[in-house]
């Protein structure tokens, strides 16, 4: 049974070392958690921490994108990766609809440090242009939504990368992917 529950009672035996700091494995990523802050569609901060976990395999194969973008001179930019399933319910509770947000019954390929938003940036750190921000739960933020040209190039730019090392976009969010071994994983409810 892979519930939040059984990794909670498990603590102790090492559900909490089963996730790695992400600026470990990518040096140069940009963190902008904005779960930390409180430029989300809650519009309040989440977590105590800023900090990007994932599982140890997902952290590589994000290096790996890394490393793809940082050959054609950008930056990996992280929003969010590991998200305590207790932030999931808060987040159901204000957009219970699993098109944006997972249901917390089911578990978020987040709550399992399997998933990633992320976007593009210049290797000064700056923000390449997307065609929407972050949590916009509009038909905009969509994979194939029409974009600009700059917009729309950035978008697949970043898809590619990420599908190339095996990630798998989300339809309605062009920023998040997960692992296509996700489900694998236990459901995590520990803090940042």
């Amino acid at each position: 049974m892979r519930t939040a529950a059984l990794c909670a009672a498990a603590l102790l035996s090492g559900c909490a070392s089963q996730l790695v700091n992400v600026q470990e494995t990518i040096p140069d990523v940009v963190v902008d958690m904005r779960y930390a802050t409180s430029e989300n569609f809650l519009r309040q901060p989440l977590y105590h921490s800023s900090r990007c976990l994932l599982r140890p395999a997902v952290a590589d194969r994000l290096a790996r994108v890394a490393g793809r973008l940082r050959g054609q001179g950008l930056r990996l930019v992280v929003w969010d990766c590991y998200r305590p399933l207790r932030v999931q319910r808060k987040m159901w509770a204000m957009v219970p609809d699993e098109r944006y947000v997972a249901d917390p019954e089911k578990g978020s390929n987040h709550n399992r440090g399997a998933a990633v938003d992320v976007t593009l940036a210049e290797p000064s750190g700056r923000p390449l242009q997307m065609p929407t921000a972050h949590d916009d739960f509009t038909r905009a933020a969509h994979a194939d939504a029409p974009a600009p040209d700059v917009a729309r190039f950035n978008r697949e730019k970043l898809r590619k990368a990420m599908m190339a090392e095996g990630f798998v976009p989300l339809a309605t969010e062009w920023w998040h992917f997960a692992t296509p071994d996700a489900t694998e994983y236990d459901v995590i409810d520990e803090p940042l």
